[in-house]
């Protein structure tokens, strides 16, 4: 059985934050544990928050298309955007450096692509047509 959402906002944070929230709530009708949700929600706010700060940087007008599927066992979201492209059309690599034990020291960012990483099954990017394409996808067992 399929099941799918579209949504979209304005690139800017307020609404990114209402867009994220509406994207979890609706996906509360997909019947996913608490837990997952959670998971999910902080893998899809630190992927669109980098499309707000980063691809949209200077770029007061973008918007941000995000669609949710859910086939199977697996929940795929797709993150749409016209910003500036991901450095040599690349994700990431998401590898956390050698943490400082002084917490006052430790860089405020940085951990995204970590988390992104740690809480999907599979993450695809690609610029198509001067679009960012990210497909992130979560098992849910």
């Amino acid at each position: 059985m399929s099941r799918s959402f579209y949504c979209s906002f304005s690139a800017n944070e307020l609404n990114a934050r209402e867009g994220i929230l509406s994207v979890i709530s609706r996906l509360k009708n997909f019947g996913l544990s608490e837990h997952r949700l959670n998971e999910i929600q902080i893998a899809l706010a630190e992927a669109i928050n980098n499309v707000v700060e980063h691809a949209y940087e200077n770029n007061t007008s973008g918007e941000v298309k995000v669609t949710c599927s859910m086939h199977d066992a697996n929940l795929m979201i797709e993150i749409h955007d016209t910003g500036s492209p991901l450095p040599n059309l690349e994700l990431p690599d998401g590898n956390l450096g050698p943490l400082e034990k002084n917490l006052e020291t430790l860089p405020e960012g940085g951990f995204g692509w970590f988390l992104i990483r740690e809480l999907t099954t599979d993450v695809h990017y690609r610029r198509v047509a001067q679009t960012n394409e990210l497909k992130l996808t979560f098992s849910i067992a």
